[in-house]
């Protein structure tokens, strides 16, 4: 019986794009780069290349792009940024101020270039158009005249979608003042077709004429149409408020069909993807988690496999804190049982070979080997874990070590101590005795489960009211500290004579 492939979203998605046309076929991705783009917007990048290794995979001529919009204007001061440098920046394009570590050729550079980087680690290839080069090149010149000439249409459709109607003086098009640079406070007074120039007056007292070809942008809802039409573009996946009625794509298919004479995109709507307890990633709230940092404590194929597992309009609640141990062992978990393998293909994780050792295991073990990575692999190797790979455990301890330092909570953390720690005196008669007869019956190759079991014996034994006075006694002369790893695992791991020397000196009468 031949073997029948297990259908992912994805496939869905390709199988009823190509019903409706053969192509070719441009899928199109894009954010405002006014501040550090999140794994919030990666969802959108994600989506759309799922959807693409799909449509390549039946054969169709497919491209990938991703619209850099450096050419919007910055709205506000956001949390992050210097009210007194970036006040006077509020209404220009973000690709015409300066960026505020003085490294980047312009502000949006500075969010946009550690973003393409992130793509490049997650192995996403994408054609890139720079807004502000599509307005300056000409190349949305057609697209522009359209929108002025079709100036009444734009306003009725937007009537008829939005129940709002737009004021006498709005136009399509924001020339940007060559007085003050602004492009938020201009108002058009007319145009030249033949010219390919737009008049305006601006409320700082600026007034003149300015081209077609980066003197302004379209408004938005105009501007992502002309894209459409421009490019052009066959698939678009955007956010669920675009979705609503009345939003983004409802006006934008309209304005596509009537004003710019094309058809509009097929549509992906997604729904956001959380930060757990902090609720929507929004870089206006200052509620972000920059893709390029968070890769440093994900590896790249669990991001991109969290997305793909998941329906774009199913929500993903996303948390760096414990629940993120949970997600990459559930990923090497799929990994190594091939389970749900539709999935890790069109993750680009198929190939991706696990190391073998449980993520909660490395953030411990890193902790015991005092994040010495080649004594993390000594540790292992005492163990038991054949470890077959050093560079890829390596990198994946790697990970642990920055997610410890990054979003670790407290009660993960550790340190052991190499020499017994002071408040070890303080312990109780019985937690001394008990540590006593803990050293003289831990046998050579005990497991962590059977430590873990002797210590509750061992409590009984020696009279501690409570087995948590037992496990306290340990994580105080090994850790300084109250709490900390399972007990048993955590002592199998350590070297064996190192751990019968502490307790027996903290055991000493």
């Amino acid at each position: 019986m031949p073997h029948v492939r297990e259908k992912q979203w994805a496939d869905e998605i390709a199988e009823e794009i190509l019903k409706a046309g053969a192509g070719p076929h441009e899928i199109s991705t894009g954010i405002s780069p006014s501040g550090e783009i999140h794994i919030g917007n990666l969802r959108e990048v994600i989506t759309a290349d799922v959807i693409y290794r799909a449509l390549k995979e039946r054969g169709a001529p497919v491209v990938l792009d991703y619209v850099a919009d450096n050419f919007d204007p910055l709205r506000k001061v956001y949390p992050f940024l210097d009210v007194a440098v970036y006040e006077k920046q509020i209404g220009k394009p973000l690709s015409e101020f300066a960026c505020p570590c003085g490294k980047h050729r312009s502000y949006a550079d500075h969010f946009l270039e550690p973003f393409l980087r992130s793509l490049e680690k997650m192995r996403i290839e994408v054609k890139v158009y720079y807004a502000d080069r599509m307005y300056k090149s000409g190349m949305l010149v057609p697209q522009i005249i359209q929108a002025l000439k079709g100036r009444d249409a734009i306003a009725r459709i937007l009537e008829d979608c939005t129940g709002r109607k737009v004021e006498d003086t709005w136009s399509p098009f924001d020339p940007i003042c060559q007085s003050c640079g602004k492009m938020t406070e201009t108002t058009v007074r007319g145009f030249s077709e033949r010219n390919e120039t737009v008049d305006y007056v601006c409320v700082c007292g600026g007034k003149g004429t300015v081209s077609m070809r980066g003197g302004g942008k379209l408004t938005w809802r105009a501007d992502w149409p002309a894209r459409w039409a421009r490019i052009p573009v066959t698939i678009e996946p955007f956010g669920k408020d675009h979705a609503t009625r009345g939003g983004s794509y409802d006006t934008g298919e309209r304005i596509c069909r009537e004003v710019y004479k094309a058809p509009p995109p097929f549509p992906v709507a997604y729904e956001w993807i959380s930060f757990k307890g902090r609720g929507e990633l929004k870089k206006s709230k200052g509620n972000v988690l920059s893709v390029h940092r968070m890769l440093e404590v994900v590896p790249a194929e669990v991001l991109r496999y969290l997305v793909v597992k998941t329906r774009p309009m199913r929500s993903i609640a996303f948390d760096p804190g414990l629940p993120l141990l949970s997600l990459i062992d559930e990923f090497d978990d799929a990994a190594s049982q091939a389970r749900d393998p539709r999935a890790l293909k069109l993750s680009g994780a198929d190939q991706f070979t696990p190391v073998g050792v449980p993520f909660r295991h490395l953030v411990n073990v890193v902790q015991m080997a005092d994040f010495d990575l080649d004594q993390a692999i000594v540790i292992l190797r005492r163990n038991g874990y054949p470890v077959k790979d050093e560079a890829a455990l390596k990198e994946r301890a790697g990970y642990a070590v920055r997610w410890l330092k990054e979003f670790a909570p407290p009660e993960v953390k550790f340190s052991v101590q190499r020499t017994p720690p002071p408040e070890a005196r303080d312990l109780d008669p019985l937690q001394r005795r008990f540590l006593a007869r803990l050293a003289e019956t831990l046998r050579p190759g005990m497991t962590g489960e059977e430590i873990h079991a002797l210590v509750y014996d061992l409590a009984k034994e020696v009279g501690l009211e409570k087995a948590t006075s037992a496990f306290e006694a340990i994580y105080r002369v090994f850790l300084d500290q109250t709490k900390g790893p399972r007990a048993g695992w955590f002592l199998a791991f350590l070297e064996r004579d190192f751990v019968i020397d502490r307790l027996k000196t903290a055991g000493a009468p």
